[in-house]
């Protein structure tokens, strides 16, 4: 089995996972995106426009960071934010991995244009020291593509975008689905706290400081590879 092959594969049982678990708002539409390096220039994703209910590997992309086709079938079209993926493996060495979702606590705060703070250590070490907001565009446009690539410097691993939906962001593709869970989990909770109409204690600034000094070292590091 080639590389391609083994991506497609592992891209359509998370995008089936993320389906049926609710993650793309509905389960007979096609809503959201999932991708994975295929190599250094390269990124297989899913098409536009097509269930994941109906969808086979053979119906997944292959595109070069160019976005130009390299595997695909000429009835389909690649996913229509392919350029937003596209930006983030070419700013992120760090990153393997890309879910694009419609989950519904996210998708809150996406409504609210509400970053979510540092709450929980264990969260913050995985997605970053703040779930930052995207700022919207349209779908598929190339305004979104550059709003989404002036936040990736702070190291997330998780981003909301206003209007829109949320964004994951892993070394693995497990880890990108991981991410959008934890993302989900902290949204979640946070939302009831805030209902109580009481204060929400964030993390202290040492530790935000050590979460943003641990991704940066990640970043770093996954750059420095040849």
């Amino acid at each position: 089995m080639t590389t391609y092959e083994t991506c497609k594969k592992d891209v359509l049982a998370a995008s089936l996972w993320l389906s049926e678990h609710g993650y793309f708002g509905s389960l007979r539409g096609s809503g959201g995106n999932v991708s994975m390096r295929g190599d250094k220039e390269s990124m297989v994703i899913t098409p536009s426009s097509l269930s994941y209910q109906a969808m086979t590997a053979e119906d997944l992309f292959v595109l070069g960071l160019d976005l130009n086709v390299i595997q695909g079938k000429s009835t389909l079209k690649p996913s229509m934010e392919a350029g937003m993926h596209s930006i983030i493996y070419r700013r992120r060495p760090d990153v393997q991995a890309i879910v694009h979702t419609h989950q519904i606590y996210g998708s809150v705060f996406a409504l609210l244009d509400t970053p979510i703070p540092a709450l929980f250590d264990e969260v913050a070490f995985s997605l970053g020291t703040a779930v930052e907001i995207i700022p919207y565009a349209l779908s598929g446009s190339p305004e979104l593509a550059r709003n989404v690539e002036t936040k990736l410097s702070n190291n997330a691993n998780a981003y909301i975008i206003q209007n829109h939906g949320i964004l994951a962001l892993g070394k693995t593709l497990d880890k990108a689905i991981l991410h959008a869970e934890l993302l989900e989990k902290v949204a979640h909770i946070y939302c009831l706290a805030l209902s109580t109409g009481k204060s929400v204690t964030a993390l202290p600034d040492a530790i935000v400081q050590l979460v943003a000094a641990m991704r940066a070292h990640e970043v770093n590091s996954a750059g420095a590879r040849p």
